[in-house]
């Protein structure tokens, strides 16, 4: 099996198909977050649960979980990778 990502990657993902499946909380939440720095960077989607956004800071070094009811969560028991 050779080194090379395979999976496909984005440049940006679209902020609609971002946005899309997420609460009401969340979705209120997000542009107060925005105008703090925060972006959007992702959604996890796992099967049969809510979706998991996850945003980082302007520096890209820290990332929080966005809950369904449009908290943050700085350790949500799981790790990214690289």
């Amino acid at each position: 099996m050779s080194g090379r990502e395979r999976r496909a990657r984005k440049d940006t993902p679209e902020t609609a198909e971002l946005r899309a499946g997420l609460t009401p909380a969340q979705q209120a939440a997000l542009p107060t977050l925005e105008q703090f720095g925060w972006t959007l960077r992702f959604v996890r989607r796992p099967l049969f649960q809510d979706p998991v956004p996850v945003l980082f800071d302007r520096t890209g070094e820290r990332w929080v979980v966005l809950r369904a009811d449009g908290s943050l969560d700085e350790a949500p028991g799981f790790q990214l990778r690289e």
